[in-house]
């Protein structure tokens, strides 16, 4: 058969039509592969969860690991912290956390240098006083964008509000925690003296300690350390504070603060109802405790799985006493992620695990590892039922009296100037008011403030 240019004309159409066709499909697998794979790697795309760590759509899928370093696991801590990375790679099989943990006396120091010479991990844990430094220096990723497929109605509003800044969301909260008053209920009963309540005042406090110092001379009634962290909270259950309410002016050296002050000092020069230095003998006051010679110690709720594990006489915790007012601590820590990251997506899955799960806060729970920042009530009614201690409600009333410590863009530099003044009056070196005074008019000097 003879054809026409019409019908020429139509075949040279249809096989241009096939073979654009075959090309376009053999071409499709190597397309999506590039794009999951860019989507997964470059982590700061804002995709969902399902998709961290994904690569080839036809083929294997990418694994995504991610460097996380923290502080709060380290001592007794870190198996929980192991249980949650595994529980998290069962759910999230293409992403592997790398964990690293350092100890809290070099954590800072390491991470400012890390920040600086841009070796930082993906993600990284920080304290509520330390996150505002970090974000006011632009080294956080904005984690607002990432929060789409995110419900935040199971975390503690105030929790997650503490670090957030100018609107924008640059942490979430892992944990949160305050301070009780230790005591160890077999001293308390050699020295004939009753247990501690939530209406007790210095006074009590003090008095009761005498009692127990009496018991020997390698026995002291008392722990409370003479630093910043104890001082800031101390001075307002006397009703007095370190700076004016607008944070423009320093206010350390009132007559509350020194009468504050003088209390702390008098009971290791005066009383020694609390050991001097010297007679510590390098011991750390956990350790004092956990050897069963000292009374009371004021210290964090974070001491529950060491003090589980460690003591073997009976002890318990009460509401940390006040003296014109109750003030308790609210620490918090965060979990934040470098901004340079190139495993972001995944590391906000880690974050948000961690932050939020209810698998992470009942880990929490069944340790006594601080307080989850969740609103799961099963899980809090959960930490309750956990003991010793058994008067765990003193953390929950604790927090009807939390106040912050105030924090500042020269933030490290404020409180060792405030510490080594503290520490010159604890070790009788300048009075209490000439401590207080030299303090003020250094940081008035040294510290810019807004």
């Amino acid at each position: 058969m003879k054809w026409n240019g019409r019908q020429w004309k139509m075949l040279a159409l249809c096989l241009l039509a096939m073979a654009l066709l075959i090309a376009g499909c053999s071409g499709g697998g190597k397309s999506s592969g590039n794009t999951g794979g860019s989507s997964s790697g470059g982590g700061n795309s804002g995709t969902s969860g399902n998709n961290a760590g994904s690569g080839d759509s036809g083929g294997k899928p990418e694994t995504v690991t991610v460097k996380f370093t923290n502080f709060s696991a380290s001592g007794e801590n870190e198996k929980y912290l192991q249980q949650m990375k595994e529980e998290f790679e069962k759910q999230h099989p293409n992403i592997k956390v790398d964990i690293e943990t350092l100890a809290y006396d070099d954590y800072f120091t390491q991470m400012q240098t890390r920040v600086a010479s841009g070796t930082a991990p993906d993600a990284y844990e920080l304290n509520y006083e330390n996150f505002v430094s970090y974000a006011k220096k632009g080294v956080l990723l904005d984690l607002t964008p990432m929060f789409d497929n995110f419900d935040t109605s199971v975390l503690n509003e105030n929790a997650l509000q503490a670090f957030s800044t100018d609107g924008r969301q640059y942490g979430l909260p892992a944990s949160f925690s305050n301070v009780v008053l230790f005591y160890n209920k077999d001293l308390f009963d050699q020295a004939d003296v009753d247990y501690p309540t939530s209406s007790w005042t210095w006074a009590d406090a003090d008095a009761a300690a005498e009692k127990i110092r009496a018991l020997g001379d390698n026995i002291y009634g008392i722990y409370q350390p003479i630093q910043f962290w104890e001082f800031y909270k101390k001075v307002q259950q006397n009703g007095g504070s370190l700076m004016n309410a607008d944070m423009t002016q320093f206010t350390v050296d009132t007559p509350q603060n020194v009468e504050t002050l003088q209390h702390m000092v008098d009971r290791v020069l005066k009383t020694n109802v609390m050991p001097t230095e010297a007679q510590m003998a390098g011991m750390g006051d956990w350790d004092l405790f956990k050897s069963g010679r000292l009374g009371m110690l004021v210290t964090g709720i974070w001491a529950f799985p060491d003090f589980t594990q460690n003591i073997t006489f009976n002890w318990d915790i009460e509401v940390e006493p006040g003296n014109t007012a109750k003030a308790t601590h609210f620490f918090s820590n965060g979990l934040v992620i470098n901004k340079d990251s190139k495993a972001a997506q995944a590391a906000f899955e880690w974050l948000k695990f961690m932050s939020a799960s209810r698998e992470a806060a009942q880990i929490r729970v069944d340790a006594g590892w601080e307080l989850p920042a969740v609103n799961y009530q099963d899980v809090l009614d959960k930490y309750l039922q956990v003991t010793p201690p058994n008067n765990k409600k003193a953390v929950f009333d604790s927090l009807n009296h939390l106040v912050t410590p105030p924090v500042v863009e020269q933030n490290a530099e404020m409180t060792d100037i405030i510490g080594l003044h503290l520490q010159a009056a604890r070790d009788g070196v300048k009075s209490p008011a000439d401590a207080l005074r030299d303090a003020q008019k250094e940081l008035e000097q040294r510290i810019k403030l807004q």
